[in-house]
């Protein structure tokens, strides 16, 4: 049997890991992967839009969710580390999984670094198609604690149950829970691209 990691004698057939990678830029490897991330959400959604005649949506829509999250995740971890050798923290980003905290520390370092506050207008009306997708998906993955504090299942298109065992919000709903693919990718081509534009902005800014 051939080797996953292996070469095919067609180079269009390869996928080459290291080609868009850069051994000294890490930032920019992780735009790199951000824009994968995103890349194969829209893709796999637009995939499903063009023939979803055997309902192949309803299991595409995990990977596409969890792509198109995580690709907001590592952008955002991308301007954070940008910002912060800017304003010379000696910090890189916030080392958790929160896309609500990482956007706020993300416009916190914004605040702090551009003094225009003109230019914090627009960063802010930029970044608002975003606020609003978290603050949507926020009210679908909070639960309570025992202790009564909230807590956001961000894993929730990972695995059906969270990490108490209990099932994630989709789960048990009597009515349907519905993604309007056409509508997601409207949205998410607009998120990806202010975010990649920021990310480079500040990447190339630095440099």
């Amino acid at each position: 049997m051939k080797d996953v990691f292996s070469y095919n004698i067609d180079i269009e057939k390869n996928a080459y890991m290291n080609w868009r990678t850069h051994r000294h830029d890490h930032r920019l490897n992780m735009i790199t992967l951000a824009d994968g991330f995103s890349s194969s959400s829209i893709t796999l959604a637009k995939q499903a839009l063009s023939d979803n005649h055997d309902k192949k949506a309803d299991i595409l829509i995990y990977p596409i969710l969890f792509n198109a999250n995580h690709a907001i995740e590592v952008y955002l971890k991308a301007i954070s580390w940008s910002l912060n050798i800017l304003i010379k923290t000696n910090k890189e980003f916030i080392k958790n999984h929160s896309l609500v905290d990482l956007l706020n520390d993300v416009k916190k370092l914004v605040g702090q670094f551009e003094n225009n506050a003109e230019t914090i207008s627009y960063f802010n009306e930029m970044i608002n198609p975003l606020e609003k997708y978290l603050d949507e998906l926020y009210s679908k993955i909070e639960t309570l604690k025992s202790d009564g504090k909230k807590r956001y299942n961000i894993d929730f298109s990972r695995y059906t149950l969270d990490i108490k065992g209990e099932p994630q919000f989709y789960i048990n709903e009597f009515d349907n829970v519905v993604i309007d693919l056409e509508n997601f990718c409207e949205r998410f081509e607009e998120i990806f691209k202010q975010l990649d534009s920021f990310a480079m902005y500040y990447l190339y800014l630095e440099e």
